[in-house]
């Protein structure tokens, strides 16, 4: 599991966007605007949409060799950056789907309902950032 840096942590509970990148079954990119929250304690970053969303279906796409594909979510605010990449999976297990509301709803702000939410799950094992928050 990764653990950020106090200046990353600061950076991924401030109220930004981020972009996610899952890929598509010909291996391009799809690359789409979201809110997301990190869950410190687990390494966690999670994602909600609905379960037909392209992202949704790219991360329910096992490899050729029975892996949970990897995504990226790139934050980015001036000169400030940071990405946290992983594999992702999809769950539709209302607890999960109810604690990433709760913890988006502490970011952003309350979602509209949903009973087609879904929650993405990029458990991070790799991350970026602008040098200055890297140490």
């Amino acid at each position: 599991m990764i653990h950020l840096t106090p200046e990353q942590h600061v950076f991924v509970t401030e109220r930004h966007l981020a972009t996610l990148t899952t890929l598509r079954e010909d291996g391009s990119p799809h690359v789409v605007p979201v809110g997301f929250t990190w869950d410190p304690e687990s390494g966690v970053v999670r994602i909600t949409t609905n379960d037909t969303s392209v992202k949704a279906l790219n991360a329910e796409r096992l490899t050729p060799d029975g892996a949970h594909p990897r995504a990226a979510v790139c934050q980015v605010e001036g000169g400030r950056w940071i990405t946290l990449e992983g594999t992702v999976s999809v769950s539709r297990d209302p607890d999960e789907v109810a604690e990433a509301v709760r913890r988006y709803t502490k970011r952003y702000k309350e979602p509209r309902v949903n009973p087609r939410r879904v929650v993405l799950r990029i458990v991070a094992d790799k991350v970026m950032s602008s040098s200055y928050m890297a140490f």
